[in-house]
C-alpha cells in the first residue's frame, strides 16, 4: 500500500521528544525540555516590525517561487561580509528553511545508490532525507578523534559511488568543529574525486574559546562543488519562520528551483521580509545570544562533569552538550534510550537519545541548553538528585 520510499523514513526523535514532553505536561507534569534546538530568545523587535509592515502593505501574494530579488541580495551581501564567499543572484535558491534545501538538493543530484558520506554522530534529519531521495548514507565515525571529522577519515571512507559529503560545523550533536586546516585538506580531496560538499553553516555564529567558523565555499577552486546551506532560524530565533537559503553552482540552483516551483512554490511572503530585515538590520542580538550561549555551555559543561558516570567533552560551538552517559547503565538501563525514558519519567527531563544521530553515538545524550538558565540548573540538579 505504502511506497517504499516513505517507508524508509523514521520520525525525527528530537520532534517525537518534544511532542512526548509537551503531552505529559498537558496532563499536569512538571516537564523541563532539553530536547529540541531553538533558542529561547525572541525574535528580535525589528524583525517582528518588518512582518508587520509586509502583512499592512499587502504583501500576501506569491512571490518568485525561488525567492524575492532583494532577499536573495542580502544573502550575498552576507556571504560576502561574514563568509567571504562570492556569489551572484543565480548562484542562490531562498527555501521554506534549511530542511527544504537539503531535500531539493538530494533530490537534484542523487541517483539511486549514489552514496552521501555523512559524519557520524550526525544531525536526526540528514540520513532520513538521502534515504527518501533513494541514496545510500554511508557514515563516518569520528569517535576516534573527539567527534571532529579529519581529512584521512573522508579519504578512507570514500568508494567510487561516493557523490557528496556533508559538512556541519559546528556540529549538532557534538557542538564540534573542524579545523580549518582540515577543512582545506578536505578540499583537496573534494577536488580529486569530483566529491560534492555540503557545509551546513546554521551555527556558524555561535563559536566559543575564540575558535571561529570557516566557510569552505569561500575557496574559490570549489566554486562547482560546494553548496553553502543556511538559515535566519537559529541566528536570529526565528525557527517557525521557516526561512533558509542555498548558495551554489548556477545550473543545479536552478534545477532545485525547478523542483520548488512544483512543491511548495515560495516561501512564505510575510516572513521573506522578516527575513530581509534580519540579515541587513541591526545585528546586535547574535552576540548578546552567544554571550549567553558561552555562560550556558560553561555551566553545563561544569556540572555534568561533576554527575557520576557522566563525561562531557567541552563543547567548542552550537548550543549542545553531547555527554557520555554510559557510567550510569546497569542492569535495568542498558542504553541511551533506557536512561532518557527515566530521566523523563522519574526526573522530568526531557532530552534526546544516542538513536537520533547514528551508531557512534549510542552512549550519548544531547542536551540541548538553548534554554534559560534557571531552567538548566533545575535540570542538571534533578538529574544528579534521580542518580
Amino acid at each position: 500500500m505504502l511506497s517504499s520510499r516513505i517507508q524508509k523514513i523514521k520520525p525525527s526523535a528530537t520532534l517525537a521528544i518534544n511532542a512526548k514532553a509537551i503531552e505529559l505536561i498537558k496532563q499536569g507534569k512538571d516537564i523541563l525540555k532539553f530536547g529540541t534546538g531553538e533558542p529561547d530568545f525572541d525574535t528580535p523587535q525589528n524583525i517582528k516590525d518588518a512582518a508587520k509592515r509586509a502583512i499592512d502593505q499587502g504583501f500576501t501574494k506569491y512571490t518568485a517561487a525561488t525567492g524575492i530579488p532583494e532577499l536573495k541580495e542580502a544573502v550575498i551581501q552576507k556571504l560576502k561580509r561574514d563568509n567571504h564567499i562570492e556569489a551572484k543572484t543565480e548562484n542562490v535558491l531562498i527555501t521554506n528553511g534549511g530542511k527544504q534545501a537539503l531535500f531539493n538538493l538530494f533530490m537534484t543530484l542523487l541517483n539511486p545508490g549514489d552514496e552521501v558520506l555523512i559524519p557520524s554522530p550526525y544531525w536526526v534529519s540528514y540520513s532520513d532525507i538521502v534515504a527518501v531521495c533513494e541514496g545510500s548514507s554511508k557514515f563516518i565515525d569520528t569517535r576516534s578523534n573527539h567527534f571532529k571529522l579529519t581529512a584521512k577519515m573522508v579519504e578512507e571512507a570514500i568508494t567510487p559511488t561516493s557523490k557528496i559529503l556533508i559538512l556541519n560545523s559546528p556540529s549538532n550533536p557534538t557542538g564540534m568543529m573542524i579545523e580549518k586546516e582540515e577543512l582545506e585538506k578536505i578540499a583537496e580531496i573534494a577536488l580529486k574525486n569530483n566529491l560534492y560538499l555540503i557545509s551546513d553553516e546554521v551555527y556558524e555564529y555561535f563559536c566559543y574559546d575564540g575558535k571561529t567558523h570557516f566557510s569552505i565555499g569561500s575557496l574559490p577552486e570549489l566554486s562547482e562543488l560546494v553548496f553553502t546551506v543556511n538559515a535566519v532560524s537559529k541566528t536570529y530565533a526565528m525557527t517557525g519562520w521557516r526561512v533558509g537559503y542555498i548558495v551554489g553552482p548556477e545550473i543545479i540552483i536552478k534545477k532545485m528551483g525547478y523542483l520548488q516551483s512544483h512543491s511548495t512554490s515560495n516561501p512564505c511572503s510575510i516572513a521573506q521580509k522578516a527575513a530581509l530585515e534580519a540579515l541587513t538590520g541591526p545585528q546586535d542580538s547574535i552576540q548578546i545570544m552567544a554571550r549567553e550561549f558561552l555562560k550556558r555551555r560553561n555551566f553545563v559543561f561544569e556540572a555534568m562533569n561533576q554527575i557520576p558516570g557522566f563525561q562531557l567533552q567541552k563543547p567548542e560551538g552550537a548550543f549542545y552538550a553531547f555527554p557520555d552517559i554510559s557510567g550510569c547503565f546497569n542492569g535495568q538501563m542498558r542504553n541511551s534510550f533506557d536512561f532518557t525514558e527515566f530521566l523523563l519519567e522519574k526526573a522530568g527531563v526531557a532530552v534526546v537519545p544516542w538513536g537520533a544521530f547514528g551508531e557512534p553515538g549510542k552512549n550519548h545524550i544531547r542536551f540541548s541548553y538553548a534554554t534559560s538558565m534557571q531552567d538548566i540548573e533545575e535540570g542538571i540538579e534533578r538529574i544528579k538528585s534521580i542518580l
